[in-house]
């Protein structure tokens, strides 16, 4: 199937552009069975929820000590992990 798309307007703004795809379908203007992956490097990294199990004793240590950071313990586990994986890393060359 060989189907004439559409060309697509120029917009003003993001708001028209927005507009304008809340009521017409894409499938019109693009032929999807050409789309690529594309990976975007630079985006804020995800994050999975992982269980950890830690002696009481050194999980009362760590909220003592974001505590008297004020930050979050969890915030702080992940800036020592980031510390000790850079220092690997460094020491590895």
């Amino acid at each position: 199937m060989n189907k004439k798309l559409k060309e697509i307007p120029k917009f003003a703004n993001e708001d028209e552009e927005r507009e304008f795809w809340l009521i017409h379908d894409t499938t019109d203007y693009f032929d999807w069975s050409k789309a690529k992956r594309v990976t975007f490097p630079n985006l804020k990294p995800t994050t999975q929820s992982i269980s950890l199990r830690l002696p009481l004793w050194m999980l009362d240590s760590i909220k003592t000590t974001a505590n008297r950071q004020d930050v979050p313990y969890q915030s702080l586990i992940k800036v020592w992990l980031n510390e000790k994986l850079e220092e690997a890393h460094h020491s590895a060359k």
